[in-house]
């Protein structure tokens, strides 16, 4: 399941290590459920590229004092391999049911809030992984098709399509990456309903009409098992300009198809 990491002297993975710490310090809590989604849950996890995101259901609704309990808890991880691609939100049994309530969230190391989307709902349904406690079915509500086809296409039309018009974010990896790839998933998803990996996406995205040379960068930087050198300052340039080229229509088809 893991990539290509070292193993440490007691043959355990970082990130094993790393999700027993976080769990032995969440027991306080005493969470109800704590389940893995994204990469981690799908099995498609890069050990050192893939964030873990997780789910923590907590008995009761995060207060400020609990605020300041979890900042601590992270705090004391920061320095354990990996610590800083692990994301949390707390929900409680209280709170799980609404889609558009602001969960207590621990990511990119600080404490703010934020949804969990109906795409992350129904990734839990699909394939979350239980770390602790109850399965997803058990507390969470299931997400009607409907539901996810308008957020994708909410997502796809308001916040990729004008973000593709800003021509200096397109010269980082991450958004190249997560641009094409969102797309290739939000296309399957509502053609066919279904949920798939980044993996799954990048092998979607040739027959989308996605440019080969970036789709081939994309796959090698984050799939290949080789050090890859800095990209020239030239292929950056280019790879912003293809990608932006072929998402704007693209994003704009989808949107038309589907709204």
């Amino acid at each position: 399941m893991y990539g290509p990491e070292r193993v440490g002297e007691t043959g355990r993975m970082p990130t094993d290590a790393l999700l027993d710490r976080f769990l032995a310090g969440l027991l306080p809590f005493e969470p109800v459920a704590v389940w893995a989604h994204g990469s981690l849950g799908a099995g498609d996890y890069q050990e050192g590229r893939s964030d873990l995101d997780l789910i923590a259901v907590l008995p009761r609704p995060a207060t400020a004092r609990t605020a300041w309990r979890l900042a601590l808890l992270h705090a004391r991880l920061r320095d354990e391999p990996l610590a800083g691609l692990l994301h949390c939100t707390y929900l409680s049994p209280d709170t799980v049911a609404d889609p558009a309530r602001r969960h207590l969230t621990w990511a990119h190391e600080q404490l703010f809030k934020r949804p969990v989307t109906p795409v992350t709902r129904r990734e839990l349904h699909s394939f979350g992984r239980v770390l602790h406690g109850e399965a997803p079915d058990r507390l969470l509500p299931p997400v009607p098709g409907p539901e996810l086809d308008a957020f994708v296409v909410r997502d796809q039309r308001d916040f990729w399509r004008p973000n593709v018009r800003r021509a200096e974010l397109w010269r980082q990896d991450v958004w190249v990456d997560l641009g094409l790839v969102t797309f290739a998933r939000a296309t399957v998803t509502l053609r066919e309903g279904r949920l798939i990996t980044k993996r799954e996406a990048l092998t979607e995205l040739p027959a989308l009409g996605a440019p080969a040379e970036v789709v081939e960068d994309v796959a090698e930087r984050r799939y290949g098992n080789r050090a890859r050198p800095a990209p020239r300052a030239e292929w950056t340039a280019r790879r912003a300009d293809l990608t932006r080229s072929y998402l704007g229509p693209a994003i704009d088809t989808l949107v038309a198809s589907y709204s």
